[in-house]
């Protein structure tokens, strides 16, 4: 029963957030524009990836890295490829 208690709280608090976005019309836009950024940030790190044979780079594709890359863009992978260069050499 304790078990099922938190579980219950955050279904029922997602559900309540979920009514509260949606009320406006402008949630639907910024929703398709933010999967549209992890789309584009997912297929550009699998771009540089799909190359890493030539070029001996490569960049993982987890939360972490594509979150990074859907809010900073192309400075962003930037970043990324420059930390990873930078840090493991």
């Amino acid at each position: 029963m304790a078990a099922y208690l938190p579980w219950g709280i955050f279904i029922a608090s997602t559900i309540l957030l979920m009514i509260v976005v949606f009320r406006t019309p402008s949630a639907f836009q910024w929703m398709g524009r933010m999967c549209l950024h992890v789309a584009l940030a997912i297929f550009s790190l699998y771009i540089i990836n799909l190359f890493s044979s030539y070029t001996h780079f490569e960049l993982p594709i987890n939360a972490v890295t594509v979150g990074t890359v859907s809010v900073l863009g192309a400075p962003g992978l930037g970043m990324l490829a420059a930390l990873k260069l930078w840090v493991i050499g």
